[in-house]
């Protein structure tokens, strides 16, 4: 078996040379050829880790679906809210089974192509070639409910529904048809999701990613906290009543408790650039950055845009 290292840069060298050629592709696309996000390095989600453990199995041990007279599923559909880990997940799928990962941000891709046009039939036909020359991938087609989605600005009913949809199902259908590559589809808008991606050969399992409140939340800030303090090289939380800090907010996704974690780490990090008192991250501390993220969501939801940073 060629070495791993080797693998990994075969796929770097042909999907860049791919990508370049098709400029919708080269902006709506990103291969991480060595991921390295752990199982359990993501807080919670018991069922959905389970899922995808279980999916790994068409590539780490194929053998086994065989002897107990199934196959694998075509493709996995994770379904949640925004921020509640399916991106994570798919990278761990991809770090479990040593495959290079692929992410196609499908609303990116659906404007790219249709206000820079080109030849979508050349654009397919490398897209195949590519696939069917790289080293088992695991592909990712992120937020499949491109209309709805925040990254086009959503609820956009003006987009040619029809032809983008022959499009991204021959797109997946090619993608589905190379051997030995896991594909994985997502959407934060399940109830709107057109159903012809959930069919038999394409996302036929779907898997909700859906965190326990408060337990998934606070195991997954746990995890993050020690990750911050092991690039920091020194402890930065002291004794946090992590359940009250979560308590304070239910309706955010894992991903918005996360951001708030940082934020206020950012906060301290320019109190420390500024000369002033620091100290370790408090409960209070938390706290009060939650009450600022619950004000500024009033203000976003009451304008409609805008990132809470």
């Amino acid at each position: 078996m060629e070495d791993r290292s080797i693998l990994h840069e075969r796929a770097q060298n042909l999907w860049g040379s791919f990508a370049r050629k098709f400029e919708p592709v080269l902006q709506a696309t990103e291969l991480d050829p060595s991921p390295a996000t752990d199982v359990g390095q993501i807080g919670g989600l018991a069922a959905a880790k389970d899922e995808i453990l279980t999916y790994a199995c068409a590539a780490t041990s194929p053998e086994v679906y065989a002897s107990w007279g199934t196959y694998p599923p075509s493709g996995l559909l994770l379904i949640g809210q925004r921020g509640v880990g399916k991106r994570l997940l798919a990278r761990a799928l991809a770090t479990h089974t040593q495959t290079s990962y692929l992410t196609v941000n499908i609303p990116r891709l659906v404007l790219e192509v249709i206000h820079r046009g080109g030849n979508v039939g050349d654009l397919m036909k490398g897209w195949s070639q590519t696939l069917s020359e790289m080293s088992p991938l695991t592909v990712l087609f992120d937020e499949l409910e491109f209309s709805q989605a925040q990254e086009i600005g959503a609820r956009r009913p003006d987009l040619p529904v029809g032809p983008v949809m022959d499009f991204l199902l021959d797109m997946i259908d090619r993608t589905i048809a190379v051997e030995n590559h896991l594909v994985v589809g997502s959407t934060s808008h399940p109830a709107t999701l057109r159903q012809a991606f959930a069919q038999p050969g394409r996302f036929e399992r779907v898997v909700e990613v859906n965190p326990i409140y408060p337990d998934d939340i606070i195991a997954a800030l746990k995890i993050h906290a020690e990750a911050s303090e092991k690039r920091a090289g020194h402890p930065l939380f002291d004794s946090v009543d992590w359940n009250s800090v979560v308590q304070k907010h239910r309706g955010s996704a894992t991903g918005d408790w996360i951001r708030i974690m940082h934020a206020v780490l950012r906060r301290k990090a320019r109190c420390e650039a500024a000369g002033e008192s620091t100290g370790l991250v408090t409960t209070q501390n938390l706290q009060d950055e939650v009450d600022r993220f619950r004000q500024a969501i009033v203000r976003l939801s009451a304008s409609e845009g805008g990132n809470y940073v």
